[in-house]
């Protein structure tokens, strides 16, 4: 194991996860992400002898169901560490096992440089933040962004609940990306433009170009990139319009993530910034199921709540 791991996998099982040594562990991981699913493994089976370690080939999309003997595993924990290259957070597997009252993280796309660096912070801080953001925008019919680069977006949230992802899951059912750090919502609708300047898959982080999109009534209408329209469209042949789903509005709070680095995972974590998602939301309070959860970051984002501007968590 990569000894340099060590302290990260400690933090994400003991203070992160509070695993106990009554309790059960599946850790789920692939081969391209195998010595931090190990790293993990081993913090984990030092405190509980119940602790399994799982491993499956990396499926196509984010949003993949993994294979059934894996799902199983993962309901039937009372802990679940998921470090894998497609994220597992907007499967049903996941949903499950929280239903069977695990405590999850899921690490998607992590790598040893981002699992280093986004797990050292202080997660009661980020809470903190979190629960700031929370009572400035919660109960708003409406929620509007823009930004510079020219994003102008009102979504309507109807009865839809704020979600909290602070690192910290200590209570059965909950569940957390780690590194951890936002506030989000799958709002009911949304028109507008969202012009993504940060971080988006497949380029990673963005070096000047802006990728725009239209959104009309909840759905995206034009897609200014060629790359993220393929995506969408090999998944629309399977679902339909569920592909084009607007699916998340989220706002970051992870002061410490100081500087965008390419991973999804940890840029829409950073404080101050507005990540928008399309496709699956099923997993976050919505009712589109598709196979792919699509994250655009906003690096400038002002955010109004019913005409309120949203005062952002900043780099102290």
């Amino acid at each position: 194991m990569n000894s340099s791991l060590r302290k990260p996998a400690r933090t994400a099982v003991e203070q992160c996860l509070n695993l106990q040594s009554t309790e059960s562990c599946a850790v789920v991981t692939d081969e391209k992400r195998k010595a931090i699913g190990e790293a993990l493994y081993r913090v984990a089976s030092e405190i509980s002898d119940d602790t399994v370690f799982l491993r499956y080939p990396p499926g196509e999309q984010h949003g993949e169901e993994p294979p059934e003997p894996v799902a199983a595993a993962m309901a039937g924990a009372d802990v679940v560490l998921a470090p894998t290259t497609k994220s597992l957070s907007h499967t049903q597997a996941r949903s499950e096992a929280n239903e069977a009252g695990a405590r999850v993280a899921t690490l998607p796309g992590i790598t040893e440089g981002v699992f280093l660096m986004g797990l050292d912070a202080d997660y009661e801080a980020i809470a903190g933040h979190c629960r700031d953001v929370l009572a400035q925008v919660e109960g708003a019919d409406e929620i509007r962004v823009t930004s510079p680069q020219g994003t102008d977006i009102t979504f309507g949230l109807g009865d839809r609940e704020w979600q909290l992802d602070t690192g910290i899951v200590h209570e059965p059912g909950e569940m957390s990306n780690l590194p951890a750090g936002e506030v989000f919502c799958s709002p009911t609708t949304a028109d507008g433009t969202f012009v993504v300047d940060g971080t988006m898959m497949p380029h990673g982080q963005l070096e000047g170009e802006l990728l725009e999109f239209t959104v009309e009534d909840g759905l995206v209408t034009e897609i200014g990139d060629d790359a993220v329209r393929q995506q969408i469209e090999e998944a629309a042949e399977a679902v339909g319009d569920a592909a084009y789903n607007l699916a998340e509005l989220g706002i970051g709070t992870n002061v410490a993530v100081r500087d965008l680095v390419g991973s999804v995972l940890l840029d829409e974590k950073a404080g101050g910034t507005v990540h928008i998602a399309i496709g699956d939301d099923h997993a976050i309070g919505g009712d589109t199921t598709a196979p792919i959860h699509l994250d655009g970051i906003l690096r400038e984002p002002t955010v109004f709540a019913d005409g309120e501007e949203v005062k952002l968590p900043r780099e102290e």
